[in-house]
């Protein structure tokens, strides 16, 4: 499945997001991963943040990453630079954007 995601960072905080983003824990990668996650991009537009992830069972990545360790820890650092931070909880799965419209 595809899921699409809206976040935001803080205006004075960007470049420190995207050095975060350069040395993203292998733990956590590994994480994702096992999760069900194929793929994740983010794309930054001003501090608007479109993520599109793809992965098996978005509710289920939710669920296996919630209480890991170092998922905890990475979502504590970017709760310090982020306005709309990423939903790890069961209503997190129910966020992401609704498709509008696909190429035929």
């Amino acid at each position: 499945m595809r899921v699409a995601l809206h976040t935001r960072v803080r205006a004075d905080r960007i470049e420190e997001y995207e050095a975060a983003h350069r040395e993203v824990p292998g733990e956590l990668v590994a994480a994702i991963r096992a999760a069900g996650a194929h793929s994740w991009t983010i794309w930054r537009s001003g501090t608007d943040l479109f993520h599109l992830l793809e992965c098996e069972d978005y509710a289920a990545l939710l669920a296996a990453l919630e209480k890991l360790p170092v998922n905890i820890a990475w979502q504590a650092r970017m709760a310090e630079l982020l306005d709309v931070v990423h939903d790890y909880s069961a209503e997190g799965s129910d966020a992401s954007l609704p498709v509008v419209w696909e190429l035929p």
